[in-house]
């Protein structure tokens, strides 16, 4: 009953996501079925030094985590010469995968000095006014020039090198008003947020206050020195924002979770600002020189888990949880290409797996038929239970974890075909040898199972074990296929455990099985059953001239299958009675 709750559990879901969402009937393939995406990265040199190998290798494995936290299977990432990391991924890859793979996710914190409007509306207004017949009149061409000249000066203001930047000596707190120098200042209140790229923020050094804006750019920071940075950070997970009566605003933040140092370090950070007058109160996520969120501190903040609030989807604050969770890279990248790439191996090669897999299991069915008679019949439902319930959690897993079929994880079901088949002829072998024995049929299969049970779960722990060590070791392909492989694993034993066994003492009480029927597969005496219980024989029956060969193999069954302690119980006793004689 619960095997078919879970069938029909898994149906229905499938069902509801292929109407309500984007979930199909089949499972998704991997790049070497269907193709995909191929993303070059080109590393970004700084201050003329190289890029080390060791830089590119461990971006390579910072990239791999972003995507595979994505639910994005079977991606492939490997360098390309000393300066590229190529990436490919099955299907289309969407805007928040592109961003998850080639940003630099740099997290810092800073206090913010101050804080103003990022675009110059006056010079925005005086750019774009025109006539009524989309001419400029000549007051509106002097104050487009005027408008030039203003931003001209601006950013000779803001891009010039200006003495007595920073005062001397350095104040020693990143809040300190004695950053703001008149030079500072002046810079600031020059600066307009379409002038941000080229302060290039994303370089600017940590111990000097940073001029930069938020992503709309509609609000422009003068942010201190970082005071914490993002490699304290040891978990970050996406949620929706809540109340303090725990109600949902119905927005997205980013939650994080500091390590031991970092929670200390912001607890006092915290401590500092909290009761402050604005914009002093506030404190700055900033992600790559760009502002996330500058929200003033509400409180005390003592166990390291501040939340980044902002204008996040679902999507967007996944990317960038993940983006925090692994780390930032190490390198700056940019993406020097994007193009769609074919299959590596395509439908030929799915359906020549695919008809691999059919003939393997065609020879089970033949195999288990002709070993086990009418009894082969459970052996083919099992199977049939077990390919349907596997099919939809493949289906299930690669709607909602974006798991990918590959010809790997073809081949690792492929394998747990054998693997089944091998958990039901150890149970139907245990219910003869019960037979053999002298059990009841009834008897026979509960007997059978206790044994069988134990050596099943044996069995598929050693391959569950081994596909578990695989997929965290492995790979690309080969973490598909030790999925696939412990997946099918585990349905091996329900399968066996909710439907074999239960249908197994059904059909022994029926009188087709209970009779020994010789097309049963169960039949006591085409199994050599001659004992009347442990260590307990019946005569010994002299095959005579006219008596059949079904005679004679029964004894030689029973003479082969004696354990020691009986053959010695039975040398004895012929021992005693030649005594006798």
């Amino acid at each position: 009953m619960f095997l078919l709750v879970l069938i029909v559990g898994l149906a229905g879901l499938i069902t509801y996501g292929v109407f309500r969402s984007d979930a199909t009937w089949t499972p998704k393939l991997a790049l070497d079925l269907q193709g995909g995406t191929q993303i070059l990265l080109a590393a970004e040199q700084t201050d003329g030094q190289a890029v080390g190998g060791e830089q590119l290798q461990q971006a390579v494995s910072i990239i791999r985590q972003r995507v595979d936290a994505a639910g994005v299977s079977e991606a492939e990432i490997t360098t390309q010469g000393s300066q590229h990391i190529s990436v490919s991924i099955p299907g289309k890859a969407d805007e928040a995968t592109l961003q998850r793979i080639e940003a630099s996710a740099k997290l810092d914190f800073r206090p913010v000095l101050a804080t103003g409007i990022g675009v110059d509306m006056s010079q925005l207004a005086a750019t774009t006014a025109t006539g009524e017949d989309g001419t400029q009149t000549d007051e509106e061409k002097a104050a487009a020039e005027q408008a030039k000249a203003d931003k001209a000066a601006a950013e000779k203001i803001v891009f010039g090198d200006a003495e007595d930047l920073y005062p001397d000596p350095l104040p020693e707190g990143a809040g300190d008003d004695a950053w703001l120098t008149p030079a500072l200042q002046a810079k600031y209140d020059a600066f307009t947020c379409d002038m941000e790229a080229e302060l290039n923020g994303t370089n600017a050094p940590a111990d000097r206050p940073l001029i930069t804006c938020d992503d709309t750019g509609a609000a422009k920071f003068l942010l201190g020195p970082v005071e914490l940075s993002g490699d304290v950070i040891t978990d970050a997970t996406a949620g929706m924002e809540t109340t303090q009566t725990g109600a949902t605003t119905g927005s997205w933040n980013v939650q994080i979770i500091m390590n031991k140092k970092g929670a200390e370090t912001f607890g006092k950070i915290s401590t500092r600002l909290y009761g402050a007058e604005s914009p002093k109160d506030q404190f700055a996520f900033v992600l790559d020189g760009r502002v996330l969120s500058a929200p003033a501190m509400q409180g005390q903040i003592l166990d390291g888990r501040p939340s980044i609030s902002g204008s996040f989807t679902q999507e967007s604050s996944q990317a960038l949880a993940d983006q925090l969770k692994f780390g930032a890279l190490p390198i700056d990248f940019t993406v020097q290409s994007q193009e769609d790439i074919s299959a590596t191996l395509g439908t030929s090669q799915l359906g020549a797996g695919l008809l691999a897999g059919l003939i393997g299991l065609l020879l089970v069915v033949v195999y288990s038929l002709f070993q086990y008679r009418a009894l082969g019949s459970l052996t083919i439902a099992s199977l049939v239970i077990a390919g349907v319930l596997t099919y939809l959690l493949l289906t299930f897993f690669s709607w909602r974890q974006g798991y990918r079929l590959s010809l790997a994880g073809v081949a690792g079901i492929i394998v747990a075909v054998g693997f089944t088949a091998d958990s039901f002829i150890v149970y139907f072998e245990r219910i003869r040898d019960a037979l053999r024995d002298g059990f009841t049929i009834e008897s026979a299969v509960e007997h059978g199972w206790k044994k069988a049970f134990r050596t099943v779960l044996a069995s598929d722990g050693v391959n569950f074990l081994a596909a578990v060590i695989l997929f965290i070791l492995a790979v690309g392909n080969v973490k598909g296929f030790a999925f696939t492989l412990g997946l099918t694993t585990l349905v091996d034993v329900a399968v066996v455990a909710l439907f074999t066994h239960p249908m197994m003492t059904l059909l022994a009480r029926t009188r087709f099985y209970q009779s020994g029927h010789s097309f049963s597969g169960l039949d006591p005496r085409k199994l050599g059953a001659v004992y009347r219980g442990r260590a307990q024989f019946r005569e010994p029956v002299v095959a005579s001239k006219g008596a059949g060969k079904k005679v004679a193999r029964s004894q030689k069954e029973a003479e082969r299958r004696q354990t020691i302690a009986e053959r010695k119980a039975a040398e004895s006793a012929g021992a005693t009675a030649g005594k006798e004689s």
